[in-house]
């Protein structure tokens, strides 16, 4: 008996949770406005089918910091480089040594046998998206209106590199007068005062320089573009309700696109030396083009839907360039994702 009373129990919670549930389905249904004329809507969304494309051309110049080599450095210690002389400088080879004479090696700019390209898919790339809209036209259960949109899409996608070409490298060469420690050596910036000691000194300027193009140098590294894609959108758009709950509009019409952002790169240049090359180029481009999307909403409550849209938005190509370096952000065939909420009033 007490396990036939149990099931009773738990049956009738059960029938009271269905009971509960059905009334509020029909209060909902009972509190649906058929006669909005406005809305808005926001919601997360995703950008997928976004490429870049990178290449180098031209002539490139390595970034180098004043006083670094590719295999060293000269720079200003502490005293302010007194008497001519600095005690912060240090080499990486003793092949760099000859005799009393020291070679630093720099390479400053790298250009490529041919123009080399390589393409990145972005993936599923995270955004937001709002729209507002209001309606122009109204017969039953199908509106006719119009619909601005716009989206913002943070976008990071990079891509490794490698090629062949030609290097130029200069060579400067330092007097030691005999005094110099072994390879590797990185003599300290603070310098001690006189009579105590300390670091052994290089001539802050070079006794010479040469310069040299080196063939068949290598460059190897990578290419990023992380920027900012903001979309605008306007065009028609027409509305119909299948019934209380659940309803789908349609849209299309011109589209604008705003890219603004840095192409970064890090990549070495192998010669007998490795020169790192690191910088970035800021740039900003307009893309134009057009959309077409459609959105399902489902009616929760009064004034209150939630909604899943797909919008196809191809919008062209925008470049940023610079030192010998190009960045294409490829939204030909780009198409987003985005769900949320959507408030008719």
């Amino acid at each position: 008996m007490a396990t036939t009373s149990s099931v009773s129990r738990t049956n009738c919670r059960s029938l009271c949770c269905i009971a509960g549930l059905m009334l509020f389905v029909w209060s909902v249904k009972g509190q649906y406005d058929p006669d909005w004329a406005r809305h808005f809507r926001i919601g997360p969304m995703v950008g997928l089918n976004i490429k870049a494309d990178f290449e180098m051309n031209g002539n490139t110049p390595v970034n180098h910091p004043a006083g670094v080599y590719d295999d060293g450095y000269v720079l200003v210690d502490s005293t302010g480089n007194g008497g001519g002389a600095t005690s912060f400088w240090g080499y990486q080879s003793s092949s760099q040594l000859n005799g009393q004479t020291l070679s630093m090696h720099d390479t400053t700019s790298f250009s490529p046998s041919s123009a080399a390209s390589t393409t990145k898919d972005g993936g599923i790339l995270p955004g937001l998206e709002l729209a507002y809209g209001g309606n122009l036209w109204y017969w039953k259960r199908v509106r006719v209106g119009w619909d601005f949109g716009f989206g913002f899409l943070p976008i990071s996608i990079t891509a490794g590199e490698s090629g062949v070409g030609s290097a130029n490298q200069s060579t400067f060469t330092f007097n030691t007068s005999g005094i110099v420690p072994g390879a590797p050596y990185n003599g300290p910036f603070q310098y001690p005062p006189p009579g105590i000691g300390g670091a052994p000194l290089l001539p802050a300027t070079a006794a010479s320089t040469n310069t040299t193009t080196i063939q068949d140098a290598q460059i190897t590294g990578s290419q990023s573009l992380d920027v900012m894609l903001y979309t605008f959108r306007l065009g028609p758009s027409v509305y119909w309700d299948f019934n209380r709950y659940v309803g789908m509009s349609v849209g299309a019409g011109p589209a604008l696109g705003l890219v603004s952002g840095d192409l970064k790169f890090d990549e070495f240049v192998q010669t007998s030396t490795i020169a790192e090359n690191k910088g970035q180029v800021s740039g900003t481009d307009l893309v134009y083009g057009w959309y077409a999307n459609a959105t399902v909403l489902y009616h929760v409550m009064r004034n209150g839907d939630i909604y899943l849209s797909g919008q196809f938005m191809p919008l062209g190509t925008a470049t940023i360039s610079g030192q010998g370096h190009q960045g294409r952000l490829d939204l030909k065939g780009a198409a987003f994702i985005s769900a949320g909420f959507n408030w008719p009033f």
